[in-house]
């Protein structure tokens, strides 16, 4: 997965002061400042950036020895922006992840410049990576949305769906958001009953991902089939939906998720 590093990743809230090496995360949108060296994405370092004098900059966190730090930036020359969509598919894979996470970032700093509640200006707190107003007292933090990767098993067949609607077209599995007051499993039980009308049982936590595209912490379950097979697909979330055997899993799904990495092991018999 995308987010499996040789390096520590720090996160750890500071306010360490900038340097010239340290690397800039500048983003308009879901688009990053980038450029391609022989195939490969690289992130400018901050002494690099010649975009604005009056540039500012947050740090974010640290990947091993590097220090990545947000800045903020009105105008990018948008032949120097990679989307989201395509430096994912990028290597190396630590500055994907610097990437994405700091994309996820950026979103929240974004959308929380006012107060909700009252509609002052927020400010940043001082002691840990919040926002907070300085009429109300409300203090906004970071969000992540729980979800679901759920792999139905019937002996040696594995259910995969296909998404409708959306720019991603390969195979996928079950997937969906936790809702309030719901566990984590009840969450399983009622996406995979919603989107295919099937029942399931043995659920079984394989692992999690942080899906920082979405800003979403992503929890992975086997489960088994309880019941009939028939499918009903729930036509405006899935295209598609349907048993495949160990042996004929398609290799037509993301490579860097939680969601191949499970199709993978259940292909292998190395589900739990």
């Amino acid at each position: 997965m995308f987010q499996d590093l040789d390096l520590v990743y720090d996160n750890s809230f500071r306010f360490d002061a900038p340097e010239a090496r340290d690397r800039a995360l500048v983003f308009q949108g879901d688009a990053v400042l980038a450029s391609l060296q022989d195939g490969k994405l690289a992130l400018p370092q901050i002494g690099d950036l010649g975009l604005s004098a009056e540039l500012s900059f947050r740090y974010a966190f640290s990947l091993g020895a590097e220090r990545y730090y947000l800045a903020d930036a009105e105008a990018v020359p948008p032949e120097r922006l990679i989307p989201s969509r395509e430096y994912r598919n990028l290597g190396p894979k630590e500055q994907v992840f610097a990437c994405a996470v700091g994309e996820s970032l950026h979103r929240w700093y974004a959308s929380t410049r006012f107060c909700g509640r009252c509609g002052a200006k927020l400010q940043d707190s001082p002691t840990e990576r919040a926002r907070v107003c300085p009429d109300c007292a409300l203090t906004l933090y970071p969000k992540i949305c729980p979800a679901v990767i759920v792999a139905v098993t019937d002996g040696d067949r594995l259910l995969l769906t296909k998404y409708q609607g959306r720019a991603f077209k390969r195979y996928a599995l079950v997937a969906g958001f936790n809702e309030i007051g719901e566990s984590i499993e009840d969450t399983v039980r009622r996406e995979v009953y919603e989107e295919t009308g099937l029942r399931v049982k043995n659920l079984r936590f394989y692992k999690s991902q942080p899906w920082v595209f979405t800003d979403s912490l992503l929890m992975g379950f086997y489960c088994d089939l309880d019941g009939s097979d028939r499918i009903t697909l729930q036509t405006d979330e899935l295209s598609e939906g349907g048993w495949f055997r160990r042996a004929e899993l398609p290799a037509d799904h993301s490579g860097i998720s939680l969601t191949g990495e499970m199709i993978e092991r259940f292909r292998d018999g190395q589900e739990p």
